[in-house]
């Protein structure tokens, strides 16, 4: 069923891709906890991730446009009111975070009048190899903002992330998870009362609040039968699911997914289709070519390199199976991703 064989271990953009054992030192594979949205999330952190400190005086505005990287916005104190092409405008309170999964254009504005601006406008300091303060003098009220603009690993969590609305609001999901309004609200303390370490502190904040936010969503979502979300809930398909992710390199049989699912072979094999859309082989033949795009691509290694570290047999087989999979080849996906994404405040 499947061509690796050898060890790989790696962070792909902050999300942790799984520990490669030799699997002549570890036959078994990896013990599976029964929560597998908490297998996927174990390893969740907002890495690679920029953080600014705004505090912008009305009148302001400034445009976010499209990027790869998830956002964020937090609002300290207003007034502030964020626009996207779907939703128009839409007012920010206090306290106040919004998560923008794939990083949509919108902009931000102390009112929806405010002629467009950008970061250009305002004075930028850096305040460490990640951190800034953004300040943009005016006539008017302040608004004080943290933002942050971060990577998220492809193989982990892109299905997920691919299913979430373009922009999800804490406020709206505050109600059906208890931990999130405390931590909004000790977010508004520590952004308003700025002191040394506040922007180690907030980050820290914004890891778990953005994750039980993933979290709080999937479970808010109907509940289809079928697709990626429905397969993660399930009790059984789910657990072989968090172990592809968890660990694509490994050796995966049917027979060893099916015996982590507790299934026969051949009821595993057609429940998984059935919810799926494709079978276990194909699902994982295309988690590890986003995985090798991803070496190919923002980690800079060559076609050889990524074909020793996935447990080709040869740079060639890899080629033939990376083809298979993308309709390119890993080549031309090397010379045409520019490398590691630049992180600039996001702006």
């Amino acid at each position: 069923m499947v061509e690796l064989r050898s060890p790989l271990a790696c962070r792909t953009n902050g999300i942790y891709i799984g520990r490669m054992i030799d699997h002549s030192s570890r036959p078994s594979p990896p013990d599976i906890p029964m929560d597998a949205l908490s297998e996927i999330l174990q390893d969740f952190r907002l890495s690679g991730v920029n953080y600014g400190r705004c505090e912008l005086q009305h009148p302001w505005s400034i445009e976010f446009p499209q990027q790869s990287l998830l956002r964020f916005h937090f609002v300290g104190q207003g007034p502030c009111w964020i626009h996207t092409e779907a939703q128009g405008w839409q007012e920010l309170r206090d306290g106040d975070l919004v998560l923008l999964p794939q990083g949509i254009a919108h902009r931000l504005a102390s009112a929806p009048d405010v002629a467009g601006g950008s970061l250009d406008d305002c004075r930028v300091t850096k305040l460490g190899s990640n951190v800034c303060e953004v300040v943009r003098e005016g006539t008017g009220a302040t608004s004080t903002l943290f933002c942050g603009s971060m990577a998220l690993g492809a193989c982990a969590l892109n299905p997920l992330i691919t299913l979430m609305p373009p922009i999800i609001k804490g406020c709206d999901v505050a109600g059906n998870d208890p931990v999130v309004g405390p931590l909004l609200a000790a977010m508004t303390v520590e952004a308003a009362q700025p002191q040394m370490g506040s922007a180690t502190i907030l980050s820290r904040m914004a890891d778990l609040l953005t994750a039980r936010l993933i979290r709080c969503w999937v479970n808010c979502t109907g509940a289809s039968t079928t697709g990626w979300l429905a397969a993660i809930r399930d009790p059984h398909i789910g657990r072989a699911l968090a172990a592809m992710h968890r660990d694509p390199g490994h050796n995966w049989t049917l027979e060893s997914l099916a015996s982590l699912a507790g299934q026969s072979r051949s009821i595993f094999a057609e429940r998984f289709s059935a919810v799926l859309g494709e079978g276990a082989a194909r699902y994982l033949a295309r988690l590890r070519m986003q995985l090798a795009r991803e070496l190919l691509g923002q980690n800079g290694l060559s076609v050889a390199e990524v074909a020793t570290r996935l447990g080709y047999d040869s740079e060639a087989s890899f080629a033939r199976a990376f083809k298979r999979i993308t309709n390119v080849s890993p080549g031309v996906v090397r010379r045409t991703i520019p490398g590691r994404i630049g992180m600039d405040f996001g702006f």
